[in-house]
């Protein structure tokens, strides 16, 4: 084991940042090259500037399992969603919400809707997989069957999904955020209506508009083969909305999250059993390779096969792939330079608030964690917002603002590598239209330079409401 261990210069711990970025916009954006490939690349740069400031391979090694152990439960969840869309669809229960969907949703508002609906699920539920996974992936397929670009719909429906991981009460984000910070949970959610509320509201405005135009979707020839095809191939009954009704009580009773969705799928493949004809075999089969959608159409086919754990795979060795960046350059120092390096920079308010939401994007874009953005800048900045007689809720908020909603923006995130695996839309284009995920930074940043809803301490132990 290496005696001397130096402390990586700012350039050493830049030079990651700039081959992912490199690597990832190049060879992933315009190359078209495996995002795996392309993460191991920027890895194994940052190895060897670890092996150069004295670490060893087993300490990076260290390193990894401990970012990877970090991200497990999130990995669980991924897998076990993938569970829970074959079973559902191989039930009919996404097949119904399609069909009535398509049948009830006005075109020229359907990316409002999608929105609004995503938004108060994962408000009630706190998660913003399950979201995406279950009313997010319905609203992918009532999309194609409009005609309605499928960019434009991702974006709105992870804007949705992650307008709850944000704000709910029950999700594990918006927990952690006040702990991270020393505020409480209800001063936090408050306080992050600030900047979250006019986020969300610009993004409808400007959904709004863009659906607008597509007025001339309703009576395409791609939805009438979908609501001819659908009712024939699929029995149809109240009975089938049981498995999306046990997730739901699930996450409003605060039950562990994966028990809820086992249960889900196992009332969803008895039901598919009892409704679709399907055998033990074909059902057990959906749980592990998905549902395989058999009726020759090619439109409904390819709406309607998804899900299975296996097709997460794909998902989780990008994850993996990203914690072994994530945890060379965490263990070889390189995250802390490039943090304090940002504290120096915060002299009044509207530099603090920049500098910790600078830190958060950027642990964002090294980690792919949205508990990373929380834990490791809030442990940084929390003394700097006490020194300055601020409210740690401005600490909670800024880093939510520009971490947790964040994430799901970054190509080689877990979140990210999920959204587009679960709905069918490349991160790099549905971004651009998932608008509260990066408004609510423009607000971050325009509160801390005008003073405006910048909260003052007002006592030492902020863990009380009302601090």
């Amino acid at each position: 084991m290496s005696e001397i261990r130096r402390t990586p210069s700012l350039l050493q711990s830049l030079i990651p940042i700039f081959c992912i970025a490199l690597f990832l916009g190049v060879g992933y954006g315009i190359l078209k090259l495996r995002i795996e490939f392309l993460l191991m690349a920027a890895a194994s740069v940052s190895g060897i500037i670890a092996l150069r400031l004295g670490y060893t391979y087993k300490e990076m090694e260290q390193g990894i399992v401990h970012s990877i152990s970090k991200g497990m439960p999130a990995m669980m969840v991924v897998i076990v969603v993938g569970m829970l869309i074959g079973t559902w669809m191989s039930s009919g229960a996404i097949p119904m919400m399609i069909y009535y969907g398509l049948m009830i949703i006005n075109p020229a508002f359907y990316l409002v809707t999608a929105c609004v609906v995503c938004s108060i699920i994962s408000v009630v539920t706190g998660t913003s997989y399950g979201t995406a996974g279950t009313v997010g992936v319905a609203f992918i397929g009532i999309a194609q069957g409009l005609g309605i670009p499928v960019s434009h719909a991702a974006g709105a429906i992870v804007a949705g999904s992650y307008f709850g991981d944000k704000l709910s009460p029950f999700s594990d984000t918006t927990n952690l955020a006040p702990i991270a910070s020393g505020s409480n949970l209800f001063d936090h959610i408050r306080h992050t209506l600030w900047t979250t509320t006019p986020a969300w509201l610009i993004g409808l405005v400007i959904y709004f508009f863009l659906g607008s135009g597509a007025q001339g979707a309703v009576e395409s020839e791609q939805m009438v083969t979908i609501m001819t095809i659908l009712p024939e191939t699929f029995r149809f009954s109240i009975f089938l909305l049981l498995p999306p009704a046990i997730t739901l009580y699930a996450a409003l009773t605060k039950k562990p999250t994966i028990p809820g969705m086992l249960v889900s799928s196992v009332v969803a493949m008895i039901l598919a059993m009892v409704f679709q004809g399907v055998s033990l075999m074909d059902a057990v089969d959906a749980v592990v390779h998905g549902f395989i959608s058999t009726t020759g159409i090619p439109v409904v086919d390819t709406l309607l096969t998804k899900g299975g754990m296996l097709n997460m795979m794909d998902v989780t060795l990008i994850a993996l792939c990203a914690f072994a960046f994530a945890g060379i350059t965490q263990k070889a120092g390189m995250l802390d330079v490039l943090l304090q390096h940002m504290t120096r920079f915060a002299h009044n308010t509207g530099r603090l608030i920049a500098a910790t939401s600078a830190s958060s994007v950027a642990v964002a874009f090294m980690t792919g964690s949205s508990f990373l953005t929380l834990l490791i800048p809030g442990e940084l900045f929390a003394p700097a917002f006490k020194k300055m007689g601020l409210a740690a809720k401005n600490l909670s908020r800024t880093m939510e603002d520009s971490g947790t909603v964040v994430v799901p923006l970054v190509p080689w995130s877990i979140a990210g590598v999920y959204m587009a695996g679960t709905l069918g839309v490349p991160t790099l284009e549905y971004a651009p239209f998932a608008f509260m995920c990066y408004l609510g930074i423009v607000f971050a940043w325009l509160y801390g330079f005008t003073g405006f809803a910048i909260a003052p301490k007002v006592r030492d132990d902020e863990t009380i409401p009302g601090s």
